[in-house]
């Protein structure tokens, strides 16, 4: 699909990915989260904290309600007026600066920061494709942060718990 136009221009680059890694679950990862989630919520209502309990459970809802059923392919294509991340446009000029953290296997993901400090920064994996090459479409409208060198802490804490 790269080198077709669409409304936001020419497409540079394009590739799908799954909107979460399903992961399989060992015996020993349901009994540790049990432990550590049962305990939480054991501790939270003895010492009365009601709505802690209350957001224990609502994030073990959460997270069965999103199990059962298959991760959606996101698209994202890279244009020359910003990204489009499936139904969201993202145009470059809320775009503070990008940059790409690339420790194959484990870690291949481009990051966008934005101008509004509220905005939080969006994560993209890479998948299969060339880093240097996406990194060379972006330096053309986005600065890139060299100061970044690893995952975010979220990313790493759901890429090690399997979340």
């Amino acid at each position: 699909m790269p080198d077709s136009t669409n409304a936001h221009g020419k497409v540079l680059a394009s590739w799908t990915f799954p909107e979460y890694i399903r992961h399989h679950y060992s015996r020993t990862w349901y009994i540790a989260a049990g432990i550590i989630v049962g305990g939480s919520f054991l501790l939270s209502i003895l010492k009365a904290n009601i709505l802690f309990a209350v957001f224990i459970l609502m994030i073990v809802a959460l997270y069965v309600i999103r199990n059962r059923r298959p991760p959606v392919d996101i698209r994202l294509n890279i244009t020359e007026d910003g990204l489009e991340v499936e139904n969201t446009f993202y145009s470059y000029d809320r775009m503070k600066a990008f940059w790409v953290v690339y420790q194959p296997p484990e870690v291949k993901r481009l990051y966008i920061g934005f101008k509004n400090t509220l905005s939080t920064n969006l994560s993209i994996p890479l998948q299969d494709q060339n880093p240097v090459r996406i990194r060379e479409f972006l330096l053309r409208y986005v600065t890139e942060d060299l100061e970044q060198q690893n995952e975010s802490f979220s990313d790493a804490v759901q890429r090690l718990l399997k979340l």
